[in-house]
């Protein structure tokens, strides 16, 4: 993915043997997803959400996108109070974040607005009574423009008593275990220099060292496999629902 939110682990796999065995291709969290679903790629960094849509998955590595609270870049934006907006436009990058968004906005808030899908950029209609769902970079810009701001992962985190997952390296086949493990040094590498990295990344829309430390979480621990396991139970028991 090509979000300020993955840099440290793209910067171990770029300073890593590992990268000359592999094709590197940055994109957008759905078009990853999309592209390891028709095996176009073997492994990406892709929204968990895609893992009940896969015939075979497995999640490579130790590291994740994930939050223990408060994300920062996974948020709600409204000019205006959210039990007060009418529609709610979704973010057209993650798949991941807008079935968070359906769970939280009727478990959490117990709100049913309009939700809209979108297929390019939206900003500009967050106002008034219509709210909307961004993520990444153009999240953590947004934040200095929309006085209300809904945080995914920390409404989650309150929901569930559990950290949240966002992203994972998962693969649609088994890949050698030698890579895998090559791999995983590598995610390790990266987030252990997490210094170097802000120093090559700068940011005028938020504090990165905050948001790599205080905001990130990257290690996929026990905790974070139990919320990411919550969070399928709950997508997949949706879709069932939704298709009787």
């Amino acid at each position: 993915m090509s979000y300020l939110n993955t840099r440290p682990l793209l910067y171990g796999i770029e300073h890593s043997p590992v990268l000359k065995r592999i094709e590197l291709i940055r994109d957008y969290p759905a078009r990853i997803a999309s592209q390891l679903l028709d095996g176009s790629i073997d492994m990406g960094l892709v929204p968990v959400a895609v893992i009940p849509h896969m015939d075979e998955s497995h999640i490579v590595t130790d590291y994740c996108i994930g939050c223990n609270g408060a994300v920062a870049s996974v948020c709600i934006f409204s000019e205006m109070p959210l039990e007060e907006v009418d529609e709610v436009l979704l973010d057209y990058q993650s798949r991941t974040s807008v079935s968070l968004a359906k769970v939280l906005l009727k478990e959490y808030w117990n709100l049913h607005p309009k939700l809209v899908d979108t297929r390019s950029e939206y900003q500009s209609r967050i106002k008034g009574s219509t709210a909307g769902l961004l993520i990444g970079d153009r999240a953590l810009a947004q934040r200095k423009v929309s006085p209300y701001i809904y945080d995914l992962g920390e409404a989650w985190q309150k929901l569930t008593d559990l950290p949240f997952v966002f992203a994972c390296w998962i693969s649609n086949k088994k890949l050698p275990d030698e890579f895998i493990s090559a791999f995983n040094e590598a995610n390790k590498w990266g987030i252990e220099h997490v210094e170097e990295v802000i120093k090559e990344n700068s940011s005028g829309v938020f504090d990165l060292h905050t948001y790599y430390t205080s905001h990130i979480s990257y290690f996929l621990n026990e905790e974070k496999q139990k919320g990411l396991n919550l969070f399928l139970e709950k997508i997949q028991s949706t879709v069932v629902v939704e298709g009787k």
